[in-house]
């Protein structure tokens, strides 16, 4: 089977890719949740990070190729699917799928966007030059070294309503994204059974909400100034 042209082949390459980049947005929402230990938790992992030189660019590009493939061949099954299936059973289909799954397209390119503009806020510091790094202060950790105050990039940006709104869309996208995701990756991978399936949509939509809900919280606790 050639995993590029058939559809199945598509669909387990967009469920295997799913689940690496589901892996990265674990590793990136704990080392985000450092913020609510306070400023010295998240600057030194933000150092630590830094520290890593190269490294943290090659898993980056990684991280892009792996989206790439995965958003590239769900358009491509998202367009196959609208020319094949007649209208008729397309309303049909519609009253049996899940507003998640209908929607993975859409969330999925929402996604993406949010991701350029992630990368052009933080990384590239280009979108929002008043919460970039050379209008923050270098501080001391507690070993005594040197670091840039990212906490105080990462507050005074989520202070801002409008980026905060943004990233709060976002979230909610990705929310929608891997409530779907999460829930049928066995069945994309042909592994399931009528008992372990059922298992699988639970707790796949319990992550899914679990993710949501903290990655949420850190613009939203941040716009409040609860977290400050």
């Amino acid at each position: 089977m050639n995993l590029f042209k058939s559809t199945v082949g598509r669909k387990i390459l967009m469920a295997v890719t799913g689940l690496m980049l589901v892996g990265f947005i674990t590793v990136h929402l704990l080392g985000n949740l450092s913020v609510f230990w306070g400023a010295d938790a998240i600057n030194a992992y933000a150092k630590h990070l830094h520290d890593l030189g190269p490294l943290v660019w090659v898993f980056r590009l990684v991280m892009l190729a792996l989206f790439a493939v995965h958003i590239t061949f769900g358009v491509q099954l998202y367009l196959e699917n609208r020319a094949a299936t007649p209208d008729s059973y397309a309303v049909q289909k519609t009253l049996v799928t899940t507003f998640s799954a209908k929607t993975m397209v859409f969330t999925g390119l929402i996604v993406l966007t949010f991701l350029l503009y992630h990368l052009l806020h933080f990384t590239v510091q280009i979108t929002n030059p008043e919460t970039a790094a050379k209008n923050i202060e270098m501080v001391a950790l507690a070993d005594g070294h040197m670091t840039l105050d990212v906490f105080a990039m990462v507050t005074s940006s989520f202070q801002n309503a409008f980026i905060a709104l943004v990233y709060i869309i976002a979230m909610i996208a990705l929310t929608l994204h891997i409530f779907h995701g999460l829930s049928s990756w066995v069945q994309t991978l042909g592994w399931s059974t009528g008992t372990s399936q059922d298992k699988v949509t639970f707790i796949g939509k319990l992550v899914a909400i679990g993710y949501g809900l903290a990655y949420i919280a850190i613009p939203l606790l941040l716009l409040a100034r609860i977290v400050k």
